[in-house]
C-alpha cells in the first residue's frame, strides 16, 4: 500500500481563499461514477459567505458544497496526472477564487517487503479554530485524505490493520476514537472496526468488489464526556479489482443467419459476454477469437470475429446453401485483454444458418409436355408440367410461376402452381371445338416468385412446348335460330302447316344418320311436328284469348335428337305470335244491378268487356232493342265514355221485382262484332237515401240457386252436430251408469260412514259418553258375552241416577245449593265415565325378555302415609281407599 502524504502550511494571519494555489492528490487508477477523490477546504474568514464551488471540467469531476470532489463518469486514468480547476464563488460579492489540482494515478503493487506493506501511516486530525475573548490562535488547515485502497479477497490474516486515526489533542486529553458509515455501523455492519483508545482501523474480513466497490467512513474523536474535540474527517476506502470472475456469454447458443453468396465482409451477427469484474480494468477488458468451424468447407476459416465487439463477419466467399446449410462455431471470450496466460475464458456457439436466395432457375423435367381433351369440355387439367429447382422448397425462390408465351391467342388455358409438388397443371377454361381446332402446342416458361439473383440468367431449361391434341366426341344437334319466332293471325284452323323448326349436328366428321324431331312442350297441344323433316302443323284452332298465351305470345319447345354414341339431343324453342282478329263479341258487365220503383235516384253504370284488342275492342255501342216494347218504353240507356253507359228508367214509377234487360253492344272491329247481354235489374222501395227498403222482396230476389242449396247444406251440417253429440251424451250416461254398476257399494267410498277399531275409555275430564261411538253392529247383549271376554271399561248397567231439576225461577240463593246437589250426584253415579276397572290384555305366551311386572314393588316409604283420606274423594276413589287405606290386611 502506498504511504499517504499530506503537506500543511501554518499562517498565523486569516486570509479568505484557497490555502494553495496548487494540490496534489494520489488516486486509484480506475475511477468509478460517483466515487469521492478528495477533499478541498476554504477558507472563509468572517464564516458567513456562502461560497459556490465549480469544476473547469464539469462533465468529469462535481465539487460538492462541502468541498468534496466527485468523479461523473467512470473512466481510467493515464500515466500523465490528470489537471483541473476547482473554482470558488462568493454569491453575495461575486468574488472568485481558483485552485488547479492535479490527479496522479496511483502506482501498481510492486510486491514490496512485508515490513514495508504492514506500515501503517498514522492520520492526523486537523486544528480547529478557537473564538475566545483572546486573539486568533494557531490554526491547521484541514487535511486532504487520499482513498485507501485495498484489494478484494484478501487472505488476511483478520483483522488486517489499515491506518491509525489520532489528533494532537491527545496529549492533553483522553480521547476516544470511532469510525461510521456503511460498513462501519451500517449496513453491512462489522467489516470496519476501529480501536477507541489507539485509534487503530481494520478490516475484520476479505472484501468483495463486486458487491462493494468503495467505502466512504467518518471518523470521529471525543474526550471521555462524549463532547466532539475534533472535525470528523472522511475516510474513502476503494476495494481493489481482482480477476476472480471468468467471463459468461448472455447465450450459451447464438443463432445468426447470412444470405448465400454473400461477399467478404458481410455483418453476420454480434456475440456478447460480461464479466463481473471491473470493466475499466484489465480483469473485466474481454477479447472474442473463433476456436473452430464446423464444416470446414470451403474454407476452414468461413468467418472471423472482431475481439472487442463480437461482431462476426464474413471473410471468404464461396456460402452456398445448396451444398453447406448451417455452420457451428465455437467462440472464446478471455479477460485480461485476452491474455491466454492469466486471463480466464469461456465459451459459446454460435450457429449460423446459410438463408437462400434465388441463386437457380427452375428447369423443366422434359423439352416437350404431351396432353389430350375431348372438345368442348372445361375445367380439365390436359398435362403436367413437372419442373426442378434446387433452391429451398416451399419458398419464393423455390415456387414456380408459369407463363405461356405462344400458342394460345383466344385464351382457352391457363397454368395453375400445385402448392405441394410445384408442378404446372394445364388447364382448359374455355370449350375448344375439334371442328375447328384439332391440336394446340404451346409455347412454356417457368420463373419463380422473386426474381433471380443478380448476375444469373435462365437457362434454355427454362422454357417447354405442350402439345394438345382435341379429341372428337357426339356433340348434341341445335336449332337453328332458337328461339324461332313466328307471328300468325288466331283463328288458324287446324291441319294448317305453320313453319319448320329444323336443327344442325354439329359432328361433320361423324358417320351418322338424319336428325329425328319430336314435341318435348306444347301447353295447348295446338302442334305436331313431322319426326323427319321439322315440319309443324296445327291440330286446334290457334286462339289469342288462351289461357296458355301471355301477352299474344304461345311458346312450344321440340327436341333434336341424333344416333351417335351416345346419342345426343337438342331442345328448340318456337315462339308464336299470335295477331289478333275480332273474333269475340263485347258484353256487358256486371250481370245484376239494382235500382228504385220511382225515377229518381235511378241510374245504373254499366261496363262493356272484350277479350279482343285494340282495334277489335272500344269504344263500344250501347243501345236497347226494339222488341218487346216494353223495354225502350221502361228504360232508356246513355254511353259516358268509350267503354261505359248508364241505365235509367224512362217512366215515374216501376212497380218492384226482377226485370230481365237486353243491350245490344257493338265493339269497333272490321267487321263490326255485336251482341246483346243481358242485366238482371232487381226494382225495389227505397228510402230517402236511395237505399232499399222492401227487405223480404230483396232477400227473395237476392238469392240464387247456389245460395240457396249452400243455406240448406249448412243447415243440415248444423242438425247432423247437434244429432251427434246428443247421442254422444246419452251413450256417455249409459257407460257411467254401467261403471256404477260394477263398484261394490261397500267398496264405494263416496258418502259412506268409514269402520273404524273402537279406541278405549276417555280421560277423567271427558265428559261424553263413549259408548254413543261403539258400532251397533259389533254391540252384543251382556246376556251372551262369556265371562272373561267383556271389555271392562264399557259403561256399566246400572239405574240412571236421579239428578236434582233445577227449577224455573231459582232464587239466586239457591245456585250455590243446585251445584252441590249436581256435584254429589254425579259423584255417587257409577256409569258415569271414566270407568275404574282392571283391564284384561290378550296372553302373549312365556319366554319373554321382558321382566314380570310383579317385581315393581312400591317404595318403602310409602308404608308410611296414610290413605285414609282416599274415603272422602267419593266412589271414584273407593277401590285407591280399599287398597290402600284398608290397613296392613
Amino acid at each position: 500500500q502506498a504511504p499517504i502524504k499530506a503537506t500543511c502550511e501554518e499562517d498565523m494571519s486569516c486570509k479568505t481563499g484557497f490555502p494553495e494555489d496548487v494540490h496534489s492528490a494520489v488516486v486509484s487508477r480506475s475511477v468509478h461514477g460517483g466515487q469521492p477523490l478528495l477533499n478541498v477546504r476554504f477558507r472563509s474568514c468572517d464564516g458567513s459567505k456562502k461560497i459556490h464551488f465549480g469544476s473547469s471540467e464539469p462533465e468529469d469531476f462535481r465539487v460538492a458544497e462541502d468541498g468534496v470532489v466527485y468523479a461523473e463518469r467512470s473512466f481510467q486514468l493515464s500515466a500523465e496526472p490528470t489537471e483541473f480547476v476547482v473554482s470558488a464563488q462568493d454569491k453575495e460579492t461575486q468574488q472568485e477564487w481558483q485552485m488547479r489540482v492535479k490527479l496522479t494515478p496511483e502506482p501498481a503493487f510492486t510486491g514490496a517487503s512485508e515490513k514495508d506493506q504492514r506500515k501503517i501511516e498514522d492520520i492526523i486530525f486537523p486544528w480547529q479554530q478557537y473564538k475566545h475573548s483572546s486573539p486568533l490562535k494557531r490554526q491547521k488547515r484541514d487535511w486532504v485524505i487520499p482513498p485507501i485502497n485495498l484489494p478484494e479477497n484478501s487472505k488476511g490474516p483478520f483483522p488486517q490493520e489499515l491506518v491509525r486515526i489520532r489528533s494532537d489533542r491527545d496529549k492533553s486529553l483522553s480521547l476516544r476514537y470511532s469510525v461510521t458509515g456503511p460498513g462501519a455501523d451500517q449496513p453491512p455492519t462489522g467489516i470496519f472496526i476501529i480501536n477507541p483508545i489507539s485509534g487503530q482501523l481494520s478490516v475484520t474480513k476479505p472484501l468483495d468488489r463486486e458487491q462493494i466497490a468503495s467505502f466512504h467512513l467518518r471518523a470521529h474523536a471525543v474526550d471521555v464526556n462524549g463532547n466532539q474535540v475534533e472535525n470528523p474527517i472522511d475516510i474513502v476506502i476503494n476495494v481493489i479489482d481482482m480477476n476472480d470472475n471468468r467471463p459468461e456469454f448472455l447465450h450459451q447458443v447464438w443463432n445468426g443467419t447470412v444470405p448465400e453468396g454473400s461477399k467478404p465482409g458481410t455483418y453476420v451477427m454480434t456475440v456478447t459476454a460480461i464479466d463481473a469484474d471491473d470493466p475499466n480494468a484489465q480483469n473485466g477488458m474481454l477479447r472474442y477469437r473463433i476456436l473452430s468451424q464446423a464444416p470446414s468447407s470451403p474454407s476452414p476459416n468461413m468467418f472471423t470475429i472482431n475481439n472487442e465487439t463480437g461482431d462476426i463477419i464474413t471473410v471468404a466467399a464461396g456460402l452456398d446453401r445448396e451444398k453447406v446449410q448451417q455452420y457451428t462455431l465455437i467462440i472464446q471470450a478471455t479477460d485480461m485483454e485476452g491474455n491466454p496466460t492469466y486471463g480466464l475464458s469461456n465459451t459459446a456457439t454460435a450457429v449460423i444458418a446459410v438463408t437462400d436466395v434465388n441463386d437457380n432457375p427452375p428447369e423443366f423435367t422434359a423439352m416437350t409436355f404431351y396432353g389430350e381433351v375431348p372438345e368442348n369440355r372445361v375445367d380439365v387439367i390436359v398435362a403436367n408440367l413437372t419442373v426442378t429447382d434446387k433452391d429451398q422448397p416451399h419458398t419464393p425462390a423455390w415456387n414456380a410461376m408459369y407463363r405461356m408465351t405462344g400458342g394460345d391467342p383466344t385464351g382457352r388455358f391457363t397454368i395453375l402452381t400445385d402448392p405441394n409438388s410445384n408442378d404446372g397443371l394445364v388447364t382448359v377454361v374455355k370449350p375448344i371445338d375439334f371442328e375447328t381446332n384439332r391440336l394446340f402446342v404451346l409455347t412454356v416458361a417457368a420463373e419463380n416468385q422473386v426474381p433471380l439473383a443478380k448476375g444469373i440468367q435462365h437457362p434454355p431449361q427454362s422454357t417447354a412446348t405442350v402439345s394438345i391434341t382435341v379429341i372428337d366426341v357426339n356433340e348434341s344437334p341445335y336449332f337453328v335460330p332458337n328461339p324461332k319466332l313466328v307471328r300468325q293471325e288466331e283463328g288458324l284452323l287446324a291441319g294448317s302447316m305453320l313453319t319448320t323448326f329444323t336443327a344442325q349436328d354439329p359432328d361433320r366428321y361423324m358417320q351418322q344418320t338424319s336428325l329425328r324431331y319430336s314435341k318435348v312442350s306444347d301447353p295447348a297441344n295446338w302442334l305436331k311436328i313431322d319426326p323427319v323433316n321439322g315440319q309443324i302443323t296445327t291440330t286446334a284452332v290457334l286462339d289469342r284469348e288462351s289461357i296458355y298465351v301471355q301477352n299474344n305470345m304461345y311458346n312450344a319447345t321440340f327436341l333434336a335428337s341424333d344416333n351417335g354414341i351416345p346419342p345426343m339431343s337438342g331442345t328448340g324453342t318456337l315462339q308464336i305470335y299470335l295477331l289478333d282478329i275480332n273474333d269475340n263479341a263485347p258484353q256487358v258487365h256486371p250481370k245484376e244491378a239494382t235500382t228504385c220503383e220511382t225515377l229518381q235516384p235511378n241510374a245504373i253504370n254499366i261496363t262493356a268487356v272484350d277479350p279482343d284488342i285494340d282495334p277489335n275492342a272500344g269504344p263500344f255501342a250501347f243501345e236497347l232493342p226494339d222488341t218487346p216494347a216494353s223495354i225502350k218504353r221502361n228504360w232508356t240507356i246513355v254511353r259516358i265514355s268509350g267503354d261505359h253507359a248508364q241505365l235509367s228508367l224512362r217512366i215515374r214509377f216501376l212497380e218492384a221485382g226482377i226485370y230481365d234487360v237486353p243491350i245490344v253492344i257493338t265493339d269497333s272491329g272490321n267487321p263490326h262484332a255485336s251482341s246483346t247481354s243481358l242485366l238482371k235489374v232487381k226494382v225495389c222501395q227505397c228510402d230517402l237515401n236511395g237505399d232499399c227498403t222492401d227487405v223480404d222482396r230483396i232477400v227473395g230476389a237476392g238469392l240464387g240457386t247456389g245460395a240457396i242449396i249452400a243455406i240448406l247444406l249448412c243447415i243440415i251440417i248444423l242438425l247432423i252436430l247437434v244429432l251427434m253429440f246428443v247421442v254422444w251424451m246419452k251413450r256417455r250416461d249409459k257407460e257411467r251408469q254401467a261403471k256404477q254398476l260394477l263398484i261394490d257399494p261397500e267398496d264405494d267410498v263416496r258418502d259412506n260412514i268409514l269402520k273404524y277399531d273402537e279406541e278405549g275409555g276417555g280421560e277423567e275430564d271427558q265428559d261424553y259418553d263413549l259408548s254413543q261411538l261403539q258400532q251397533p253392529d259389533t254391540v252384543e247383549p251382556d246376556a251372551i258375552k262369556p265371562v272373561g271376554i267383556r271389555r271392562l271399561d264399557e259403561r256399566p248397567i246400572h239405574a240412571e241416577p236421579q239428578y236434582p231439576v233445577r227449577s224455573a225461577a231459582p232464587h239466586p240463593g239457591d245456585i250455590g245449593d243446585f251445584i252441590n246437589e249436581g256435584l254429589k250426584a254425579a259423584d255417587n253415579d257409577p256409569t258415569a265415565p271414566p270407568y275404574d276397572s282392571l283391564l284384561v290384555f290378550d296372553y302373549e305366551g312365556s319366554g319373554s325378555t321382558a321382566g314380570s311386572l310383579s317385581s315393581l314393588n312400591s317404595s318403602s316409604s310409602g308404608g308410611e302415609q296414610d290413605y285414609d283420606y282416599l274415603n272422602d274423594w267419593g266412589p271414584r276413589f273407593k277401590k285407591l281407599a280399599d287398597m290402600y287405606g284398608g290397613g296392613d290386611d
